[in-house]
């Protein structure tokens, strides 16, 4: 750094904050006591830690949009976006910034008005959004919008609440608020150009004579401000989706301005590419589906967060990815100063964040767990935190009471599922999860419909209807009004959806003794769409067609499994001999001329192309050739020819983080550069150490395929 860096605290050098992954993620059971388990065991839920000193993003995989990041002493407290869903604003808290554990709701419900109920209309994709996350004097504050009104504040003098609600006097759009040394309070808000004004004391509203346009349209900025002062400077993240997402950043020596203006994170999609799209993402009428575009990365950049500083004087960025039907995920990046700008990534590899890195130096070790407990059997006293109604419920017509270990929902007038009250919904979980509950029909009237579905746009949902004699098991996909019915003679049964958020494709099954599971209908293919502004949700329903209210349904042993909670691949081969592939055109890597390179043509000698995997610690490992000619090595730049084979052991240059992709495939990260091996496709090239990431179709020639030599 510069002598004008000195100010600005820095993120640890590679050399002390050496950095590993493991497969991409390695979980145990949410909410329960852990302890590690070892690598490539599988686990039961998806977690970030993984149990050796590092984490993988996403931190969650289930949707937590918007984030924003507050540090009060050795604790971190996080908020995110729930728009419509009831109860909003989940605080969160952690000790190490990647295992999360949930505290509170700080808006139990958002009562505004008939469409808050779904009575008369609805507020999908609307009520709470973009939420500011401050604390100031012992009073903790949430600043957030809300369609239609004015901006909403939250406070509380402790984040596990009780959170009192009160309202601005002007409606503030993705607004940040900063509390000054000097006790005035700024915000920001507004897309392209950025609004800026100062507060009341009283936050009722602000003083309108300081409103003024701070950074003019055109300058790079978007939406989604973040606000700090750091070192006597002035920040402001913003995160632009046109024509793809980005984060700028924009600093100043006052609050008023000049502004300038630079990106800070781009093109990070961690190899993910563009799933399935809703035509207008369903902001037009009908449903029309747009096949995907597994080549592009298009909205799926990380985008959107906040930065925060740790005790040890590293900075952290927290910021979310639109990762298709899922959701939009939160992700963690480690912040390196340069030049007096804080930028997402690695000194080497700015602008892009690692996949897998070194847990942050906080001071603190937290086992590694999950923030919920998703399976619930309804025999507590509340709803678990990680259950939230869609809209405003009637709170008079569920229970947890009436029949002690089951959810009773009672049927209340509704057209269809998308207009039925009191669907209590959890958000599904990537990458791959089935749900499924034990649903009693007894209580059932005629008219109503109850079962489980797969709350999204276009929704899908598999359930019993209630005839005047008879009931029926009924299958339904709004995609192209698709139905499936059949007589059904019990009872009780079991429903089920499998979702695999890869190929993005949810599947229902039913059981009439809850182990022989039979597929009914097709599968719903999922997609990514800004009505709801929510991935895909599991719900519980219960509505009847006749308008009026009817039955109750009982629903229990509500389940989630997760059979990939720690990824696709495989224990790092440690102690073993393997041969690495490259994925963009099929040519295996071998030793040529004390040098590796793909597709020689001829056929290397035994052990040219075999390479044994050494331990680094934290999942960093060697190779060494098989051949005997040293260890692999990255000299000079690290560009083509610069990976060498040299016979001792030269430490950083010869270890490679092991990036094993949640497919299974790997990349090899460079502790000398802070990039990847790379060779260039098609040309019986030469291996660099220059790759920025991974890219969706892995052509790049940074994306690997290993396997297990066979002994000769």
């Amino acid at each position: 750094m510069n002598k004008s860096d000195r100010r600005f605290p820095r993120h640890a050098s590679i050399a002390a904050a050496a950095f590993a992954l493991a497969a991409i993620a390695v979980t145990r059971v949410a909410g329960a006591s852990v302890t590690d388990a070892p690598r490539g065991a599988a686990c039961t839920t998806w977690m970030a830690d993984n149990g050796n000193g590092t984490y993988t993003n996403p931190l969650f995989y289930d949707e937590f949009s918007d984030p924003d990041v507050i540090r009060v002493g050795d604790d971190y407290y996080l908020t995110g976006t729930t728009m419509h869903a009831m109860p909003g604003l989940p605080v969160l808290h952690s000790r190490d910034l990647v295992n999360w554990e949930f505290v509170s709701y700080a808006m139990k419900e958002l009562d505004l008005g008939p469409a808050f109920r779904l009575q008369g209309g609805e507020i999908y994709g609307q009520g709470i959004w973009a939420p500011c996350f401050r604390e100031h004097n012992g009073t903790f504050y949430i600043f957030a919008n809300v369609n239609g009104r004015k901006t909403q504040v939250f406070r509380a003098t402790n984040p596990a609440g009780p959170w009192t609600q009160s309202e601005l006097g002007s409606s503030l759009h993705d607004l940040s608020v900063l509390f000054d040394d000097d006790g005035r309070i700024y915000v920001v808000w507004g897309y392209d150009d950025i609004l800026f004004a100062e507060l009341k004391p009283d936050l009722s509203d602000i003083i309108p004579e300081t409103r003024r346009v701070l950074i003019p349209a055109g300058s790079g900025m978007g939406e989604g401000s973040h606000f700090y002062r750091i070192c006597g400077r002035y920040y402001i993240f913003s995160a632009n989706w046109d024509p793809m997402c980005y984060e700028a950043v924009a600093r100043a020596d006052r609050p008023e301005g000049p502004y300038e203006v630079t990106t800070t994170s781009a093109c990070e999609s961690f190899g993910v590419g563009t799933g399935w799209r809703l035509k207008g993402l369903g902001r037009a009428p009908g449903i029309h589906l747009l096949p995907p575009h597994p080549g592009e990365t298009a909205g799926m950049s990380m985008h959107q967060g906040g930065i925060v500083q740790t005790q040890s004087g590293e900075w952290w960025a927290l910021a979310m990815m639109d990762h298709n039907s899922v959701g939009r995920l939160t992700c963690l990046s480690p912040v390196t100063w340069r030049d007096g700008w804080p930028l997402f990534g690695l000194p080497g590899n700015l602008t892009r964040s690692p996949l897998t890195w070194v847990k942050p130096n906080t001071g603190h070790s937290s086992a590694p767990h999950a923030p919920y407990e998703r399976s619930d059997d309804f025999s507590g006293r509340q709803l678990k935190p990680v259950w939230q109604w869609n809209h405003v419920p009637d709170r008079t017509k569920w229970s947890l009471t009436e029949k002690p270990g089951s959810l009773r929902l009672r049927a209340l007038g509704a057209k269809d599922f998308w207009t039925a009250r009191n669907s209590l919904t959890q958000r599904a979980v990537g990458p791959e999860s089935t749900a499924t509950v034990r649903l009693d029909t007894e209580g059932m009237l005629p008219g109503d419909t109850a079962g489980l579905a797969l709350l999204n746009l276009p929704y899908a949902w598999l359930g019993v209807r209630r005839g005047e004699q008879s009931a029926e098991l009924v299958w339904l996909d709004q995609t192209g009004g698709d139905t499936k019915s059949a007589p059904l003679s019990v009872t009780h049964l079991w429903l089920r959806v499998h979702c695999n958020f890869d190929t993005e494709q949810g599947m229902f099954s039913y059981s009439l003794d809850g182990a022989n599971f039979q597929p009914f209908g097709v599968p719903l293919t999922m997609a990514f769409q800004l009505k709801t502004f929510q991935g895909v949700r599991f719900a519980l329903f219960n509505f009847n067609t006749a308008g009026a209210e009817g039955g109750y349904a009982d629903f229990d042993n509500f389940t989630v499994i997760e059979p990939r909670a720690n990824g696709c691949g495989r224990p790092i081969p440690i102690g073993k001999t393997i041969t690495l592939m490259s994925l963009a055109d099929n040519r295996p890597l071998a030793v040529w001329s004390g040098m590796l390179r793909a597709g020689s043509g001829a056929a290397p000698a035994w052990g040219a192309n075999r390479f044994r995997v050494l331990d680094r610690g934290r999942g960093r490992i060697a190779l060494e050739a098989g051949d005997g000619s040293g260890f692999v090595t990255v000299t000079g730049a690290g560009e083509a020819g610069d990976l060498k084979l040299v016979k001792t052991d030269q430490g950083d240059p010869a270890t490679f983080q092991w990036t094993q992709m949640e497919s299974g495939d790997i990349m090899l990260l460079s502790l000398a550069t802070q990039r990847y091996l790379a060779v260039e496709p098609q040309t019986n090239g030469l291996l660099a150490a220059t790759a920025r990431g991974a890219v969706p179709d892995r052509k790049n020639g940074a994306s690997f395929a290993w396997a297990e030599a066979v002994a000769q």
